[in-house]
């Protein structure tokens, strides 16, 4: 179930007080309330909860523990727990393997748009404590504000045109539905000046439009996974190499424009990400003409010994002949190869020529994520098309845009004339 709409509808504190009360009435359950980052949950989040159990005289009979150092709460009389859950995506941990280990009666996820949806998928499935010995349906509690992610595409999308899933609910709750909210909150949304973020917060708005400065449209962005491209038998193969150990190398295989294999190495081990290329180059038959890695950083190590072609998304871009202006004349359109590539992408992908199939469920959020944070960036004294700098997309997301970048270097091929016929094991590396 997933409560959603703008800040100050009392969703924190709903879902607060359903564990709550699930907890204290159901004697030796197990339960959890979990967030994009623990820090933040117990900042906002347990504040919330722990002022609800003072209004409700748990506090003054003494009915509760807090272990601060565990981050679990117990209800003594009933001898039932709440853990405090950090459900941030780990690269260390990309299927979520540390909830293995326990299992849950139910739980409320404050703030899932922060989210991947995988770690939705894997709380699920460990929601089946006690559940036949109180006769209970397992049940996920979700609270937003609106967001254009799967919350979106699972929730509200599905419940806007009537064909919500019946094991799926979509409650609207907005500032106003709240008796106890204080106008002075109110007038202070009314206040906020960017109209995206007013409409979202104090309107619940989920059909916000998309900024005029994004490449990539969200319609078309989730299009990408059920997407069917023109068939072709030329493989290609895209990599994007970690760098100096924070990042992760991203390798995507391609059949003509589908990506149909995605392969992710966690550590910037040159030898293991070397191996992995030329262990798919062979499986697939990829010619070495089309192998590009990201020769930025330590990624030229992988190009000088593979020989493959590298890319450098800092080099001029490719004069490109405009055919409004006469035939000899040519015209340089971008800031350069990096920038050509994204605005090539964008045109791709808003035609529906490209397709992903993947069934990690953590690839497809981390994707639709990266894409919508590359936008283009006012040039217009430069006639030249700029896309943000790469350093202020890694502060949006914090992260680097892996992903986005191993999608981009595709164009490399689109804009660039085709090389040799030579393959890894002609020249002895196979």
């Amino acid at each position: 179930m997933l409560i959603g709409g703008g800040a100050g509808g009392g969703k924190t504190l709903f879902g607060s007080a359903w564990v709550t009360m699930m907890a204290n009435s159901l004697p030796r359950t197990r339960w959890f309330i979990g967030r994009n980052e623990l820090k933040r949950l117990k900042q906002s989040t347990l504040l919330t909860f722990l002022e609800q159990l003072r209004d409700w005289d748990f506090v003054q009979n003494r009915d509760f523990h807090y272990n601060r150092q565990e981050g679990v709460i117990t209800f003594l009389k009933r001898q039932s727990e709440i853990y405090l859950l950090d459900v941030s995506y780990m690269p260390s941990d990309p299927n979520y393997d540390r909830f293995g280990s326990t299992e849950y009666t139910g739980g409320f996820i404050d703030e899932v748009e922060e989210i991947t949806s995988k770690a939705r998928e894997v709380l699920k499935t460990r929601i089946r404590y006690k559940l036949e010995e109180h006769d209970l349906i397992p049940k996920l509690l979700l609270s937003c504000i609106p967001s254009k992610n799967w919350v979106y595409v699972d929730f509200y999308k599905p419940w806007r045109d009537g064909n919500l899933p019946k094991d799926r609910a979509f409650v609207r709750i907005l500032v106003t539905d709240n008796p106890h909210a204080s106008p002075q909150y109110i007038a202070s949304l009314k206040k906020i000046r960017d109209r995206v973020l007013r409409e979202r917060l104090l309107e619940g708005n989920w059909e916000y439009e998309d900024s005029d400065l994004s490449l990539f449209h969200f319609d078309q962005i989730n299009d990408l996974f059920t997407n069917v491209p023109v068939d072709s038998d030329q493989f290609y193969l895209t990599c994007d190499v970690a760098r100096f150990g924070a990042d992760k190398t991203v390798i995507m295989i391609w059949k003509g424009f589908m990506v149909i294999n995605i392969k992710v190495i966690l550590k910037s081990d040159l030898t293991a990400v070397e191996r992995a290329i030329m262990q798919l180059a062979e499986q697939y038959k990829i010619r070495i003409s089309h192998v590009l890695v990201d020769e930025d950083g330590v990624g030229g190590g992988v190009v000088d010994h593979l020989k493959c072609k590298g890319f450098v998304g800092g080099a001029s871009a490719l004069e490109r002949h405009d055919q409004t202006v006469k035939e000899t004349e040519f015209k340089v359109n971008y800031q350069n190869m990096r920038a050509q590539c994204y605005y090539t992408l964008s045109e791709y992908v808003n035609d529906a020529k490209i397709g992903i199939r993947t069934e990690d469920l953590t690839y497809r959020d981390l994707i639709i994520e990266e894409l919508e944070q590359i936008r283009t960036k006012d040039s217009e004294k430069e006639q030249r098309l700029k896309i943000i700098p790469k350093e202020e997309i890694k502060l949006n997301l914090g992260r680097s845009p892996d992903f986005a970048d191993a999608l981009m270097m595709r164009m490399y091929f689109e804009v660039h004339s085709k090389g040799a016929t030579i393959r890894f094991s002609d020249i002895g590396f196979i």
